[in-house]
């Protein structure tokens, strides 16, 4: 998935914690390989070559995750969207790009994508993009998707504690093994030196969404390099977005979104979500969060 997994369990000895691990890093590659729009053989892969033309029987477990992703795009009103992946790019982050795109560039850079284009059929599960040149992609959830699997193929095999760490997407469960529970440090993206608070994590994900490594600077404006996918603009405004939510799929996925609806919309979402929370910074490292989270600030 072009990510770094990190899998800690705690073991009574390391013969054993291989074990466990071993059984994470295959599972994590099942799904790469289920889910990866980069290997051509996968029926993610399948689904995007017939975009237009006809449509694609999947695996349950594909089928879905798809339902699931298509679920949060109505939640977002259309901030998420696999259909992303169909978006030409016009911004480049990479410290080479001096000049806006134009409003007719940006506004052809998305006229594929649209989640309500993709069309599922429960009965014969298929999956079907409606114009050619769609595409699908899971590089906003299937890292979180992962490290769900992950953890529940460890808890049904016995492993009473552990994390998950795909680049950044934190799933735990169980504690240390001196007792206390596994805690997340949450990082002052103006200082990455620093810390403003750690905070428990019982059991549960935990992924924040930064824009501080791929930012450009334009006219006098910092845009970051996650894309409203509804307008191919990115978003202004924030720097950070942590969410706690109960699977790290749902946390990727919001993460991502509440970038694109902005604070005061993103906020209001999360509010209204059972069991999830959220912390937000923004450009001047001002701290804002949702209702029902305490932050002990370090």
């Amino acid at each position: 998935m072009g990510s770094r997994f990190e899998i800690t369990v705690v073991a009574k000895d390391d013969s054993e914690a291989n074990q466990f691990i071993n059984l994470a890093i295959n599972e994590i590659s099942r799904i790469e390989q289920l889910i990866s729009s980069w290997d051509s053989k996968s029926q993610t892969s399948e689904i995007n070559r017939n975009a237009g033309l006809s449509a694609v029987k999947v695996d349950t477990e594909l089928f879905q995750l798809i339902e699931r992703a298509l679920h949060i795009s109505k939640l977002t009103d259309g901030a998420f969207d696999i259909s992303y992946a169909s978006m030409d790019k016009v911004w480049v982050f990479d410290g080479s790009m001096t000049a806006m795109p134009s409003d007719e560039e940006i506004l052809k850079s998305v006229e594929k994508i649209g989640y309500k284009n993709i069309i599922l059929d429960q009965k014969k599960q298929t999956v079907f993009l409606k114009h050619k040149g769609m595409k699908i992609g899971f590089g906003a959830i299937g890292k979180g998707y992962a490290a769900d699997k992950a953890k529940a193929l460890l808890i049904s095999n016995g492993v009473a504690s552990g994390i998950i760490n795909a680049s950044g997407d934190l799933n735990a469960w169980g504690k240390q093994p001196d007792g206390s529970p596994w805690k997340v440090a949450i990082t002052n993206p103006l200082d990455q030196n620093k810390i403003f608070a750690m905070l428990p994590i019982k059991n549960g994900a935990v992924v924040t969404s930064g824009n501080y490594e791929k930012r450009v600077l334009l006219n006098g404006k910092q845009y970051s390099h996650i894309i409203d996918p509804r307008t191919g603009y990115p978003s202004t405004g924030i720097v950070s977005v942590t969410i706690f939510a109960p699977k790290a799929e749902v946390a990727d996925a919001l993460a991502t979104s509440v970038f694109v609806m902005g604070k005061s919309t993103g906020l209001d979402r999360i509010n209204q979500l059972p069991n999830i929370e959220c912390i937000i910074i923004d450009d001047d490292g001002v701290i804002f969060k949702s209702q029902n989270i305490e932050i002990t600030t370090q």
